[in-house]
């Protein structure tokens, strides 16, 4: 293993299949661990991190790492980022070992409170000291959360993008524009901890699965190492003969990307195409052409898998990265500790530990719903005209005198006498 002497850290080797890590922390991202515990993901070890022992207790991942305060005993860490990261500190050794052996690791957590916040910066330190690519996919929270807890994720998200090679953000209030009033808090943080497996998913597509476009783990290093990105994502999915074309339309009118806005800022673009044997050259030229001219500036890097199971189906993933100007920091740096904020946290929720295919459907028909609403908005306006009124008669007021005021004729409609146009 050789060594990077801008950074001071090991050089990332990559020799056959790429050994990869996830690493849940926190109560939150030990959660999100049960939804990538299946075939899919079959060869990722799975590893939970966090400071609650209940939580542990009932995740499967088969790896688990307890870091027990002192004060609480196992009962996490009270919402404070700044005992969560003292706490990792202490155990460093500890975590780099959980570390180590991998290429590639992807840390998940949901910021805001104690563990999340605290730990993850620390394990993302760890990790890079054990020469592995890391990408971090991380939550923010709803701003109904409380200040505290927004504040906290704010400090852990720029510790985290000083020294990961990536970070997939999702702030929980963009995925609030695809819920409705009627959606129920568990239903709310389950979507939420769906579109983050989503984009887990489609990295995981990208580095493993073989397709009529192989990306290979050294391209994937190419774009983000040491570059402290931060990433923004869609996944959008579509059936029939015109699949490649509303693919296209949900992406440019998904409100993860800002309807589109967030490809025309980025540096780097990640596209993964998911299909059945039928997907043609024309389909995925079609898809990526119109995804190019979004992010012209941008270095794009496709992929285009396929599966018998997605007969007549298409899937595009989208991950979008804007490279950050957080300087990098040593890999023996402690860098600066979260805040403490007075107030008291609010536990986060235990995202489900399945994908709800209702959930989905759901999901779906609002994405659908919501780019219907920006072609309307984006479309051709009508014309304002003036419609063709004469003035009637009066009938049996024909011969009384019309009532004068201030110059104008009452009786003359208001409209008539400004000249306001009807539609």
């Amino acid at each position: 293993m050789t060594t990077n002497p801008e950074t001071q850290t090991p050089a990332l080797e990559i020799t056959g299949t790429p050994v990869i890590k996830i690493i849940g922390i926190g109560t939150a991202g030990v959660g999100l661990l049960a939804t990538l515990n299946g075939p899919e993901f079959a060869g990722a070890a799975l590893v939970a991190v966090t400071t609650d022992q209940p939580a542990l207790a009932a995740s499967p991942a088969p790896h688990k790492l307890l870091l027990e305060p002192r004060e609480l005993r196992g009962l996490g860490t009270g919402g404070d980022a700044e005992r969560g990261y003292a706490l990792a500190e202490e155990h460093f050794t500890t975590l780099k070992t959980a570390c180590a052996g991998a290429n590639v690791i992807l840390l998940v957590a949901g910021l805001g409170g104690g563990a999340g916040s605290g730990i993850t910066p620390v394990i993302a330190r760890a990790a890079r000291e054990t020469g592995a690519l890391v990408l971090a996919f991380v939550t923010l929270p709803f701003e109904c959360e409380g200040n505290r807890r927004c504040a906290q994720a704010r400090a852990s998200l720029d510790q985290i993008k000083a020294v990961a090679d990536g970070v997939i953000c999702l702030p929980n209030q963009k995925a609030a524009k695809l819920i409705d009033d009627k959606t129920s808090v568990l239903e709310t943080y389950s979507i939420s901890g769906g579109l983050l497996t989503e984009a887990i998913r489609g990295v995981w597509q990208l580095m493993t699965r073989p397709g009529l476009i192989q990306i290979h783990l050294a391209d994937l290093c190419a774009l983000v190492r040491d570059k402290n990105s931060e990433g923004v994502f869609a996944f959008v999915e579509s059936s029939g003969p015109a699949r490649s074309r509303e693919v296209v339309e949900k992406l440019l009118a998904h409100p993860l990307l800002d309807e589109g806005r967030a490809l025309n800022e980025s540096d780097a673009v990640l596209v993964s195409l998911m299909a059945g044997v039928d997907l043609t050259m024309g389909e995925v030229n079609r898809v990526m052409e119109q995804i190019t001219r979004q992010c012209e500036r941008a270095q794009v890097i496709m992929g285009a898998a396929v599966d018998e199971a997605w007969q007549n189906r298409l899937s595009v993933t989208v991950i979008a990265a804007k490279h950050s100007q957080v300087p990098v920091l040593p890999a023996d740096a402690p860098g600066y500790r979260p805040g403490r904020i007075a107030g008291r946290a609010t536990p986060t929720p235990t995202p489900a530990p399945a994908t709800n295919p209702l959930l989905m459907q759901q999901r779906e028909q609002l994405i659908k719903q919501h780019a219907a609403a920006v072609h309307r908005k984006n479309g051709p306006k009508m014309k304002q005209e003036m419609l063709p009124l004469v003035t009637s008669s009066k009938g049996r007021f024909d011969k009384s005198e019309p009532t004068i005021h201030k110059g104008e004729d009452l009786d003359v409609p208001t409209y008539f006498r400004r000249g306001m146009p009807l539609n």
